[in-house]
């Protein structure tokens, strides 16, 4: 009786709970639309990834690493170099593992010594295969757009990858410094390939990363030219005044306590006569190597300003390397080649906007390599590094202390000329092995960095340091069956 009651006061209430149930019904309805209408906008907001980076790679050709004011040259004018090695980090101790510009440039492209990647002169290009493995063709398909300007440095002409990129801008060879535009002005190489930088980041979408490899000709020669260093013309009073002092290891004694072998017919002193062996030709080189600097420098500049005009500049990194050093007649050389510092120590900065101003303006002082670029950009755009490659992510010591790092690496100079005799070694923080190939028996340079930075003495036939010595070529034998 007490349920039969209760039910007939509910079915008397039934057609007003009817209404009430219909109304929130249809407030359920319209709630559930409106929650499935912004559900995509939620997860988009909530799980979205922020767009990755632009890069933009600037490569240098024949910079050695203390050609820079922020390296603390008190010559030299850099003052972009300096403001981007000021908003980022700058590594004091950076190099290439092969000191000639197609290895080097074929090092960084694939992040492999030249024992794998094989290219040891300037008519090879990779194979398809293995030009997949490089970091513009990763990056291309990871999404990215992806422009080559400049020297390109790597195989003959006709196998350039022009149709694998989405702008193309290199020049062949060597290059020329002087160009005639459509009015008969002369133009500077530096600024022409400035300016198609510029023409790329003006026609890159905000919507699709881009990379941008711009390899300078500077401050490279130009071969077979009396003159040269060929500087654009309006820098002609930058140092007008100044006198470079001659490098200590210049003096004649030096380059006399060679063995004959080397001294007879080397590339290294020939070039010497042709820049360096007056007291006014040292001078003008100089001032020309520098005024070559100046000119990479003020492009710099340009790129930045229409970075922070578009926008681009909170989202673009951008790092600066040499393609190896260049003796400015120490040793009575001029070129690269041989293992001595000022040809396998190269300027190194990398600037990321996005990173907090306190940890901006470091030094890094870990040794780090040509080999470690191509993986540092493919960290830097989240994609994969191929085990093909062999160098090192820099990110991993960039803003870290006490990180396992490297403390040595593999030297090799395999490439075939008989006017430079090719060697080979291991460089290790204090010192420095290199036996030459192609001599029976064998002629060795070793050298205690740590206590003769300048590599003043060397060592190999020192009985005192035979033991040292036997250590380093073991370990310059393991680093050559482990970089196979």
């Amino acid at each position: 009786m007490f349920l039969s009651t209760n039910y007939r006061i509910n079915t008397a209430h039934s057609k007003s709970f009817r209404v009430d149930r219909t109304y929130s019904s249809r407030i359920l309805q319209i709630s559930i639309i409106s929650l499935i209408a912004v559900l995509p906008l939620f997860f988009s907001c909530t799980n979205s990834k922020p767009q990755p980076p632009n890069i933009i790679f600037l490569l240098t050709d024949d910079q050695r690493w203390d050609a820079m004011g922020c390296m603390g040259n008190p010559d030299i004018k850099t003052p972009e170099m300096d403001r981007l090695a000021g908003e980022g980090v700058k590594f004091s101790n950076a190099f290439v593992t092969t000191p000639i510009c197609a290895v080097s440039r074929a090092s960084i492209l694939s992040g492999q010594y030249a024992r794998r990647h094989k290219i040891v002169n300037f008519s090879t290009h990779f194979a398809d295969s293995a030009y997949q493995f490089t970091y513009p063709m990763q990056l291309k398909k990871a999404g990215y757009r992806i422009g080559f300007i400049g020297k390109y440095g790597v195989g003959a002409e006709k196998d350039f990858p022009k149709d694998k990129y989405d702008y193309w801008g290199c020049f062949p060879g060597q290059g020329k410094y002087w160009h005639k535009d459509s009015l008969g002005n002369n133009l500077h190489l530096t600024k022409i390939l400035g300016t198609r930088a510029l023409d790329f980041i003006e026609n890159s979408s905000d919507n699709q990363p881009f990379c941008l490899s711009l390899s300078f000709k500077a401050p490279h020669v130009q071969d077979g030219n009396p003159n040269q260093f060929l500087f654009d013309s309006t820098y002609i009073n930058l140092y007008a005044d100044k006198l470079f002092p001659y490098p200590e290891t210049g003096d004649s004694a030096f380059w006399n306590s060679f063995p004959e072998f080397f001294r007879t017919n080397n590339e290294a002193r020939i070039r010497w006569h042709i820049r360096f062996d007056t007291p006014e030709k040292y001078q003008r080189s100089l001032r020309g190597y520098y005024r070559l600097i100046y000119g990479v420098d003020v492009q710099i500049g340009r790129i930045r300003k229409l970075l922070k005009e578009t926008g681009k500049d909170k989202n673009t990194i951008i790092i600066l390397m040499g393609d190896n050093g260049f003796y400015l007649a120490e040793h009575g050389m001029a070129g690269k080649w041989y293992i001595h510092e000022e040809s396998i120590r190269v300027p190194l900065i990398i600037y990321d906007p996005r990173v907090p101003e306190k940890k901006r303006g470091l030094t890094n002082d870990e040794m780090v390599l040509n080999i470690d670029i191509a993986p540092t950009i493919l960290n830097y755009a989240g994609v994969n590094v191929p085990e093909t490659m062999q160098g090192e992510n820099i990110r991993n010591i960039l803003y870290k202390q006490n990180v396992p790092w490297r403390t040595d690496f593999l030297f090799e100079h395999p490439f075939k000329y008989k006017k430079l005799p090719r060697s080979e070694g291991v460089v290790t923080k204090d010192w420095k092995y290199a036996r030459f190939i192609d001599r029976q028996p064998d002629y060795e340079w070793m050298y205690h960095t740590g206590i003769d930075p300048k590599e003043k003495q060397n060592l190999a036939e020192d009985e005192e340091y035979a033991g040292k010595k036997n250590k380093l070529k073991r370990r310059f034998e393991e680093l050559v069956e482990k970089n196979k």
